[in-house]
């Protein structure tokens, strides 16, 4: 079995290097690139990848295009922040090669913030399907935080895929104002609606299922801010729900 490795961009010169890098061992690289002027396609195709640039309309839409479009079957999707260990990919080569009933394979993202690994929160296993057969799987179609869809059994790998999500709080603060506009807008679009108990309780629920119960605390301050950047999405999410209504 031979694997397309398939990464979306969009202005991820920081990032694609690195993260192509990670996926040399992958029989095919694909990229899917929706316009960038920093020298993302540049570097890609330097590096021997194939480019597509197809102009964006979402992120599901987007990775299934590439998945049509790919050489091989067996799909490795990486988002340009993210690296393939070698233990990883080795684990991923060893899934393909005898695979049995599986559709796909889940695999633990671990995020790097604020000088460590973040390994726990919400934002850790922080499970993700992305070894998967596009013959029998798909993305879902949801505008954030979209996920693969598998039409059989799924497996689980040990070794962790690694997130380099921000630069800094600004970023981080920057990437949930957007998502969480996306989030309220998908929200509103299936009928959900949100009132003052829930601006009022699901905010600090989350702060303490993520510094309490999800071991936040065990992190120092990078573990008390994630779990306030956190709890912080949540209320926004539903402030902006909110204002949707009206």
């Amino acid at each position: 079995m031979k694997v397309t490795a398939l990464v979306i961009t969009l202005n991820e010169a920081a990032h694609i290097e690195a993260c192509l890098g990670s996926l040399g061992w992958a029989d095919e690289r694909l990229v899917i690139d929706s316009g960038s002027t920093d020298g993302t396609v540049a570097i890609a195709e330097r590096l021997g990848a194939t480019v597509i640039t197809r102009a964006f309309d979402g992120y599901s839409a987007q990775k299934n295009f590439g998945a049509s479009r790919a050489a091989h079957d067996w799909i490795v999707s990486i988002d340009a922040d993210e690296r393939v260990t070698p233990e990883l990919a080795a684990e991923m080569r060893a899934a393909v090669a005898a695979p049995g009933d599986h559709a796909g394979f889940r695999m633990p993202r671990v995020t790097w913030h604020l000088g460590r690994w973040i390994r726990c929160t919400d934002w850790y296993p922080d499970n993700q399907l992305r070894l998967y057969d596009r013959r029998r799987a798909r993305w879902n179609g949801r505008k954030v935080h979209e996920s693969v869809i598998a039409d059989g059994p799924v497996g689980r790998l040990q070794h962790e895929l690694q997130h380099y999500a921000y630069r800094d709080i600004a970023h981080h603060l920057d990437t949930i104002n957007r998502y969480t506009t996306l989030a309220a807008e998908e929200m509103h679009a299936r009928g959900r609606r949100t009132g003052i108990v829930e601006l009022l309780l699901h905010p600090p629920a989350a702060f303490l299922r993520n510094y309490i119960l999800r071991g936040g605390f065990t992190a120092g301050i990078p573990g008390l801010i994630v779990s306030a950047m956190n709890s912080y999405y949540v209320f926004l999410k539903f402030a902006k729900l909110a204002a949707l209504q009206k």
